[in-house]
């Protein structure tokens, strides 16, 4: 039994779910996400009480194959959903380096991180990007599109952990290592 599964998702009054065969859309302030979900998942929506509830047939619980797996996990995914579109995410990233900047061209972020050329990655479709000099602010309604984007940025420079220059988390801590020790 999925203890996360059993738990209600409340809709608050700005949120739209239209709720079809195996599919759900959740509109809201901040935009439109919809998701496929398993056919094995069985989601309703309560419209009086503003509430989706997950469930899940107890024979496919019991069965060695499926055994709940998707019970919680597409709970997890609708609660993100609706509060994507309600208040959003937001994924802060600091550059790290003397001369290192990043810049939005367009619908670009360039970066220059230490290379001899400048490092352009496009911006997806629905995320809000700004960069302040060291700065970058990775924005949208959609959890998996934010964090996809903030740790491919992340990865084209990682920091290091000698001199801690790199392209980091705002919150990340880099462990930092002491160089090599000349002379006694």
């Amino acid at each position: 039994m999925s203890r996360i599964g059993k738990k209600p998702i409340s809709v608050p009054g700005n949120v739209k779910v239209n709720l079809s065969a195996n599919s759900i859309t959740v509109e809201g302030p901040k935009g439109t996400l919809s998701y496929d979900f398993r056919p094995e998942v069985d989601v309703s929506y309560d419209e009086s009480e503003k509430s989706i509830s997950v469930s899940m047939d107890d024979s496919l619980i019991k069965a060695k194959r499926s055994n709940g797996a998707f019970w919680g996990t597409t709970r997890s995914l609708i609660d993100n959903m609706i509060k994507g579109v309600t208040d959003g995410y937001e994924k802060k990233l600091q550059v790290v380096g003397v001369g290192w900047t990043a810049t939005v061209n367009g619908n670009k972020l360039a970066m220059k991180v230490g290379y001899a050329n400048t490092i352009e990655m496009p911006i997806p479709a629905g995320l809000n990007v700004t960069a302040d000099k060291q700065i970058i602010t990775v924005s949208g309604p959609d959890k998996q599109a934010v964090g996809h984007f903030a740790a491919s940025t992340r990865a084209k420079r990682k920091p290091e952990p000698y001199n801690g220059k790199g392209i980091k988390y705002l919150d990340e801590v880099i462990a930092r290592k002491q160089g090599k020790a000349f002379g006694k």
